[in-house]
């Protein structure tokens, strides 16, 4: 029968089931609700539509009736192990954390491309031999025969003269005695990053005494740094942007690599240098190096020396420094001078800082930058004070800046202004330094020339440049890194073969010998013959 527009629809139908009529009241409570759902939906299938969204709404209704329930279900069988668990243990997993669960493997987290590289272990044998003597230290009492650490230019021969006097001032230096620019308020606040005015003063006049007193050094050009690590990355960011590239003679101090490569992306071009010339620099070799790069597009911005050499230990004439300067004006690029071992002279040489040679007028100062730190000429380097004097105001500013990332702590600062404010002691303990470091420095080589290896010819440093390449079989790097090996191995002492310095020229080593005392000198010999008798006799 079909309804008009106007005449009422009535949902209920006129007649009755008898079982309904028999049913409670409470299931006639429960049909009046499911009529609730069937009046609406009478409506609907009375439409246009009607059959099919009759079909369409009920089941999806069930659908969802039945979702709701299955949700609601309790669990039979619950994950706790017992039923004094803790209630959290019963709570449902989240829907995030079960898909995390089923995916199976899930790939490595990533790390940046400097930090892949730097976690990769390393294959310098610098840093190769300083990792052995970690795990196997030699120590006269607890491991005499441990291996001894002859490749690190750390001078001990001069403890007893530091100890002596921070028995007697260290507090005081620190602490002070009235005055507040030394008490517990002139350490424990802020301080500026690029070091304390103080130790500016103290460590230029310091600077002024270890180089003969022929120069001055200006507070106002000094950024303090925690050593010269940190002031040669700072300068290498500033004068340089990555994929540039700075000249440098060899063999060179195997950290360059380190302090330019790494983080700044500097590339290091060497410059080769002969043992004919006893490794000295000349401007014909540079000139080639230069061209080389420019060919291959490569822009080179910087010169970076040692003076004192690090590794060979000769010096810089003051001619030379003049033609360097030549260089650099002509190409338009910076020089870094590392002068760390400039306090650090025993042979006739003079040493001339390149600030000394800047007074000519037609010298432009502003492509000067000097690198300097107390851990040699003043035997602390485990204070960590170092320092960048530059010329340049533009650097001056940027390297300011950037040293809130290798700042000295105050203490230290207070300390080290101390320390180097007292006259008498650091002209004693210049005195005594070099005296000590000659001493040693010529019955050591003595003792090798006996052994028959013989060393390059040198003025300053805390090591010797030995050739040893008439023990290398073959003669190359291979050799060079087998007799490394027996060094190491045998003889029980790390020594730095040239390779990690970019010698050009297999068999050359470093050694070390202020890492030890005068009286230790036998045994190390005693362990070098070890190997040149096991390498003459297999030969």
């Amino acid at each position: 029968m079909t309804l008009t527009r106007n005449q009422p629809t009535n949902p209920i139908p006129h007649t009755r089931n008898p079982k309904t009529q028999s049913q409670s009241s409470s299931s006639s409570s429960s049909s009046r609700s499911g009529m609730k759902l069937i009046v609406p939906l009478q409506g609907v299938v009375q439409g246009r539509s009607g059959f099919l969204l009759g079909i369409s709404i009920p089941c999806a209704l069930f659908y969802f009736l039945q979702l709701y329930l299955k949700r609601r279900r309790p669990n039979p069988n619950p994950s706790s192990p017992s039923s004094s668990s803790s209630p959290t243990l019963l709570l449902p997993r989240s829907s995030s954390r079960s898909n995390l669960s089923s995916r199976g493997s899930i790939s490595r987290v990533r790390l940046s491309k400097l930090a892949s590289i730097l976690s990769k272990p390393d294959d310098s044998l610098y840093y190769l031999g300083l990792e052995r003597v970690s795990q196997d230290p030699y120590d006269v009492f607890v491991n005499p025969n441990g291996i001894i650490q002859l490749g690190l230019s750390d001078n001990k021969l001069c403890f007893d003269l530091i100890e002596k006097w921070l028995v007697k001032n260290l507090e005081g230096s620190m602490m002070g005695t009235g005055d507040i620019s030394l008490s517990i308020n002139g350490i424990v606040p802020y301080q500026p990053h690029h070091g304390l005015n103080e130790l500016k003063i103290a460590l230029a006049d310091f600077m002024r005494q270890v180089m003969g007193g022929s120069v001055e050094f200006d507070p106002l050009n000094m950024v303090l740094t925690s050593g010269a690590t940190p002031a040669i990355e700072i300068l290498s960011f500033c004068l340089a942007d990555q994929g540039n590239a700075f000249l440098v003679p060899t063999p060179y101090y195997p950290g360059f690599d380190r302090d330019v490569r790494w983080r700044p992306g500097i590339d290091l071009i060497p410059v080769h240098c002969r043992s004919t010339d006893n490794f000295n620099l000349n401007i014909a070799a540079l000139e080639q190096a230069f061209s080389q790069a420019r060919k291959r597009g490569v822009k080179v911005r910087g010169i970076l020396i040692s003076n004192p050499s690090n590794p060979v230990g000769n010096i810089l004439t003051r001619d030379m420094l003049f033609s360097l300067l030549d260089f650099a004006e002509d190409k338009n690029i910076h020089i870094i001078a590392d002068e760390v071992f400039a306090g650090s002279t025993y042979g006739s040489e003079e040493f001339v800082s390149i600030a000394e040679v800047l007074d000519s007028e037609y010298i432009d100062k502003s492509r000067v930058h000097i690198i300097y730190s107390l851990s040699k000429d003043l035997s602390i380097a485990g204070f960590r004070v170092g320092v960048i004097h530059s010329y340049n105001q533009a650097v001056l500013e940027a390297a300011k800046k950037m040293s809130r990332f290798s700042s000295i702590s105050a203490p230290t600062q207070r300390l080290v202004t101390s320390m180097l404010s007292d006259k008498r002691f650091i002209q004693e303990y210049i005195e005594t330094n070099r005296n000590r470091i000659r001493r040693v420095h010529d019955e050591f080589v003595d003792c090798l020339n006996k052994l028959g290896i013989k060393c390059a010819k040198s003025s300053a440093g805390m090591f010797c440049w030995a050739d040893m390449s008439g023990l290398i079989k073959p003669y190359s790097e291979k050799g060079e890194h087998e007799l490394w090996e027996k060094f190491i191995n045998v003889a029980k002492i790390n020594i730095t073969p040239g390779s990690a310095c970019h010698c050009i020229e297999p068999g050359w080593f470093r050694i070390c010998f202020t890492t030890i005392s005068f009286e230790e000198i036998p045994l190390v010999i005693e362990r070098i013959r070890k190997v040149v008798e096991s390498c003459k006799s297999s030969s």
